[in-house]
């Protein structure tokens, strides 16, 4: 999903620097707030970005100008709320490029956008509506973390889809075959991920707190928060 150093067009890169920075200041001052509320909440913080740093790393070949990896992010936004992982999504990219050379620095806005931005959103997304259909907590956590890590891919194909139209098809066509090559190694990846985040949130679930009967996974109405 990371769009490497300098493969964007500078309009479109300038562009979703933009964008991103404003979902960012967003996200700061949602994580300030959550942060004053639950000053208790800081080593599981770092526990969400850890999770996003690590699973984000493992790096596969894909598309040519990218690769496909887990994204850790759907642990966090079910954990925080999305708005919160948008700096921790940005702070995991902004260092896998500049330690990792994972990304870049000119496609950072894109690659935060896709990752830090819709990947969490979608993730929540689903889950409040697993748990308004009263699934399982396990059911609702495999969901938003599978669907959000797809969510994520199925974003950076639009971005590079838009940035480098099919001369035939145009952006249509570049998706689908953006999409299609992206399709065949991040489904069962998706998939391991929705796993492993479930297995790490029942592990948190041993935990009682306030501060994580009042995380959205489990304060909201699956079956075993109701």
């Amino acid at each position: 999903m990371h769009i490497m150093e300098g493969f964007l067009p500078p309009a479109h890169a300038l562009g979703w620097t933009a964008v991103s920075a404003t979902f960012l200041a967003w996200g700061l001052r949602a994580m300030a707030r959550d942060l004053r509320a639950y000053p208790q909440r800081r080593m599981l913080f770092g526990v969400a970005a850890a999770f996003a740093f690590l699973l984000s790393a493992l790096k596969l070949p894909s598309v040519t100008g990218s690769c496909s990896h887990p994204t850790g992010v759907g642990l966090g936004a079910l954990l925080f709320g999305p708005a919160a992982m948008v700096p921790v999504g940005f702070v995991v990219l902004l260092f896998q490029a500049l330690l990792l050379a994972h990304g870049g620095l000119t496609t950072l806005g894109a690659n935060v956008f896709s990752m830090a931005v819709v990947g969490p959103f979608a993730a929540y997304a689903v889950f409040r509506v697993a748990a308004t259909l009263g699934l399982s907590r396990s059911i609702a956590v495999f969901a938003a973390a599978c669907l959000g890590d797809l969510a994520t891919y199925a974003t950076t194909s639009l971005q590079l889809a838009w940035a480098f139209p099919d001369p035939v098809g145009g952006i249509g066509a570049s998706l689908a075959r953006f999409a299609g090559i992206f399709a065949l190694t991040q489904v069962p990846i998706a998939i391991s991920e929705g796993l492993l985040t479930v297995l790490v949130v029942n592990a948190i679930a041993r935990f009682e707190g306030d501060e994580l009967r009042a995380a959205p996974v489990f304060a909201h109405g699956t079956k075993e928060a109701a």
